[in-house]
């Protein structure tokens, strides 16, 4: 039985982390994501070799601008242990940490971004996480229709 390939979509503030920080970095650890629903999926979901889309968000123009990929299996995020990191948290124990990271690695930068505008006028893309109302969350799964759609649309699929 084949196994359906997960995809998914990770926000960052082009001001925090930018694709040119990504392509520049080559690999990298995703830390500081403070939602359970996503350490969740890092910890029960996510597998080496997944892909992703790397989305510009809470800028002028949001936009989907690469692509990345699950580079390991989710680690504990060393921030949640550092007092002097915003991410901190004091509950986190060292034997049971309550926060992880995931290892990830560049693989293109989009041919063509593909803003947030365009993407709430494409039909093939209606039931897409990433345009429902009152969505918030970093890490996003896609479906694989919408992700040949999004990396179609950035031209890279």
């Amino acid at each position: 039985m084949a196994v359906t390939p997960c995809y998914w979509l990770f926000k960052s503030e082009p001001g925090d982390y930018s694709i040119d920080d990504f392509e520049r970095d080559g690999e990298t650890l995703w830390d500081g994501i403070r939602s359970w629903q996503v350490r969740n999926c890092f910890r029960d979901q996510m597998q080496p070799g997944e892909r992703f889309v790397f989305y510009h968000s809470s800028c002028p123009q949001p936009a989907a601008v690469g692509i990345g990929e699950v580079a390991a299996a989710a680690v504990p995020d060393p921030l949640q242990f550092s007092q002097k990191s915003k991410y901190y948290d004091p509950a986190s124990d060292r034997r049971e940490p309550r926060w992880l990271a995931m290892p990830v690695k560049f693989v293109a930068r989009a041919g063509s971004e593909y803003p947030l505008a365009r993407m709430r006028t494409n039909r093939r893309l209606t039931s897409c996480r990433l345009l429902a109302r009152g969505n918030r969350l970093s890490v996003l799964p896609l479906s694989p229709a919408h992700w040949r759609e999004i990396t179609r649309a950035m031209k890279l699929g």
